[in-house]
């Protein structure tokens, strides 16, 4: 039996959290008791909630509870506190770089419009940075059940902010909703802006909507993607390009798109030498964080330590870190594995 390491101290970048989702239980407690937010049961009860999204119904549940929690954040100091925490947990948990994925849409009416929202959002990231040391960057998603013109000005403000930390461009919500290619020119905007195209993909639906983000939105990376392993030739196309998954094993098996958490193809996956990220996706909602993530990759996979380090790294690669920065990670990585 190899020495079991501290998976805590194992260097590791961090690129599929939502930015709700990131909150602490006990700050959402805190601010629904400040604004008089009465929330719903599910997550008030210390527990993570008890989630199913494989049905339109269990969907509609898992976002109203988003919504609930969303709606107590409102003003700038509450964004702040958000961003703190999220990198004081990720610190804690052997991130060194962090890329935050937020629509802005939804907080604009409460900070004062789309603009203000996106630099009180960069503000915090920046402030979060500098207080924690961890690397921070963010991704703008926009809400694939929003009409594709709503995207397409997402993706001009995040261009034009590129220089103050937006590092891509995402889709999130129900995958099972919109086509990806109504989505293009957005996406077109980002890229050609110099952002990652980072979209949604592959948990919800099927491989198709992977290829689908691979043809019409030309992603770099796949969030989630783990339904590419019902394919052999998507996963030998996803590794020939190197297309990073952001994979968040505690979230598939929430959501029920796995029942348990060795039916996640995380081996199917590695071994096909697919690159993976993994994340925590909503920790509020799902109830672990990012270490945990690696943690079920070792008791429920059998990952050894130098196939954890070698999925840390592959979280790295697949950033969007600066040259040094990787660097100085991926030094960790393999300081962490000979100690």
């Amino acid at each position: 039996m190899e020495h079991v390491r501290d998976l805590t101290l194992l260097p590791k970048a961090h690129l599929h959290l939502h930015f709700t989702g990131s909150m602490r239980p006990s700050t959402l407690l805190e601010l629904a008791d400040k604004y008089g937010v009465r929330l719903p049961d599910a997550l008030t009860g210390g527990e993570p909630p008890k989630l199913r999204a494989t049905d339109e119904r269990g969907w509609f549940r898992f976002q109203r509870l988003y919504d609930a929690a969303r709606s107590c954040l409102r003003e700038p100091d509450d964004i702040r506190r958000l961003v703190r925490e999220a990198a004081e947990e990720d610190v804690r948990d052997g991130s060194g770089w962090l890329e935050i994925q937020v629509d802005p849409t939804s907080y604009a009416p409460l900070l004062g419009g789309m603009i203000p929202a996106v630099e009180i959002i960069l503000d915090a990231v920046d402030a979060a940075s500098r207080e924690t040391g961890l690397g921070m960057r963010v991704v703008i998603a926009a809400n694939r059940m929003k009409h594709p013109l709503d995207a397409r000005t997402l993706a001009r403000l995040a261009v034009r902010y590129a220089d103050r930390g937006i590092v891509g461009f995402g889709l999130s919500n129900d995958e099972r909703r919109g086509m990806a290619r109504d989505f293009d020119r957005a996406f077109a905007i980002a890229r050609e802006g110099g952002l990652l195209a980072a979209p949604h993909g592959g948990e919800l639906s099927g491989p198709s909507s992977v290829r689908d983000c691979l043809d019409d939105l030309r992603a770099a990376r796949i969030g989630h993607g783990v339904r590419a392993a019902e394919d052999p030739r998507l996963l030998q196309r996803l590794a020939d390009r190197q297309i990073t998954c952001e994979v968040c094993p505690a979230s598939n098996v929430a959501l029920g798109v796995y029942e348990r958490h060795e039916d996640v193809p995380l081996r199917t996956l590695f071994e096909a030498g697919v690159p993976m990220a993994l994340g925590a996706d909503d920790p509020l909602l799902f109830g672990s964080r990012l270490a945990a993530q690696y943690e079920i990759a070792r008791r429920h996979h059998a990952f050894t330590d130098a196939e954890l380090a070698e999925l840390a790294r592959q979280s790295v690669r697949g950033s969007a870190a600066p040259e040094d920065v990787q660097a100085k990670l991926l030094a960790g990585i393999d300081h962490w594995l000979t100690s």
